[in-house]
């Protein structure tokens, strides 16, 4: 059996609720959760409920360190290597703020990053003098790492790249770009928010520093979760620009000291729920094999690009090699808001990217406000041309 025809597509919808009421075509935003993570959650709740917020807690603990224990495997890493966050900005920010920087070092960064990540490089830029150096793109509009590789010097203290940018489908090349880093010494963050749940990810191969994560979005989990993995080696040098007791114990009156694991970089409060949703989320999609996640992932894309570019007045924007399942387009003379709320209305989700999401790509190729469709593999052939007619519908009224 090929990697498409592992998943039994009937019993993952029937084990989706949303998908009785809708087509969810928005999981580069936020996917629908399947029944194991509103279990997971609900079930705390009500613990919460009957118990106490503190006691369902201790009840619990052992639950809650398991969450640690799974998004390890999902991406190799040690336990230890694991900060679970309320959102992959905070994971990126307790990574990028942890950095020491001063006047003359150089951040070099992708041309499709993300405007979170673009604006902290600009602050630290106006705090410190820190330099930010844009990488080329090949010719697929990917990072090119031979134009990385001949910008390295004694002065490049971070490369910070967006794997899957928000918008364009492309991936960038982790690996290649980690190999980079590591020849040369130099730190490697990497946002990996659109890449959970959709691609396999090892840490080891890819040779990064740092990754921060959502559980929102391929990965199926609920909001306000996320995670950040530091490499071992790289806790000995790396002090949370922000604390609290229970990162940084206080061992004396005059002293702290920092956990020796990357839960350093946690706080003490924490929505437990929300963790063990993350937990049943990151679970479930290793029972699927994300391997076989990517094949039916890839196939869906290739669908939504193909019926699009039959229809009349659709460019696509995407961009890259390899594909990730985003796919973005803007149809002429209708405006990529409108088209969303008359899909909506029609009880369909995608989403819109606006041109300052990614401003310096955006503006490089004169992008419009797109459309973003995002499948994910629980959705089904029909609901893409379900889909394609009410987009085709819609052109032809407008």
């Amino acid at each position: 059996m090929n990697q498409i025809n592992r998943l039994d597509i009937a019993s993952l919808r029937a084990d989706t609720p949303g998908t009785a009421h809708r087509i969810h075509l928005n999981n580069a935003g936020a996917s629908l959760m399947p029944a194991p993570v509103i279990a997971a959650m609900k079930d705390h709740l009500d613990l919460e409920a009957m118990r106490g917020g503190y006691e369902a807690a201790d009840m619990r603990a052992e639950a809650v360190s398991a969450v640690y224990a799974s998004v390890a495997r999902l991406i190799n890493a040690g336990d230890d290597e694991i900060a679970l966050t309320e959102n992959a900005t905070v994971a990126w920010q307790m990574a990028f703020y942890a950095q020491r920087f001063q006047a003359g070092d150089r951040i070099l960064t992708a041309r499709a990053e993300y405007a979170a990540n673009y604006v902290a490089f600009l602050q630290m830029a106006r705090r410190t003098g820190v330099t930010i150096e844009v990488v080329p793109d090949d010719e697929t509009g990917a990072l090119d790492p031979d134009a990385l590789a001949a910008m390295m010097d004694e002065r490049v203290k971070l490369i910070a790249i967006t794997w899957i940018p928000t918008n364009g489908g492309l991936i960038n090349p982790a690996a290649a770009v980690g190999k980079i880093a590591r020849r040369h010494g130099v730190t490697y963050l990497l946002d990996a928010c659109q890449a959970v749940g959709q691609l396999p990810i090892d840490v080891e191969e890819i040779g990064c520093d740092l990754l921060a994560a959502t559980g929102r979005k391929f990965l199926r989990g609920p909001r306000g979760t996320g995670f950040l993995y530091v490499r071992r080696a790289m806790l000995e040098t790396l002090e949370p620009a922000m604390i609290d007791h229970f990162g940084a114990p206080w061992v004396g009156a005059d002293r702290y000291a920092l956990r020796p694991d990357a839960r350093r970089f946690e706080t003490w409060e924490k929505n437990y729920a929300a963790r063990l949703g993350l937990g049943a989320a990151v679970d479930y999609a290793l029972g699927l094999g994300l391997d076989a996640i990517r094949a039916r992932c890839l196939h869906l894309t290739d669908h939504v690009k193909a019926e699009l570019e039959r229809l009349p007045r659709v460019t696509l924007h995407d961009l890259g090699r390899d594909r990730a399942a985003i796919v973005s387009f803007a149809v002429s003379g209708l405006a990529s808001e409108a088209i969303r709320s008359e899909l909506t209305q029609r009880a369909i989700n995608v989403s819109v990217s606006k041109p300052n999401s990614t401003l310096l790509d955006a503006s490089a190729r004169n992008l419009p406000t797109v459309l973003r469709v995002s499948p994910h593999y629980y959705n089904s052939e029909d609901e893409i041309d379900l889909f394609v007619d009410a987009l085709n519908d819609i052109i032809a009224s407008g």
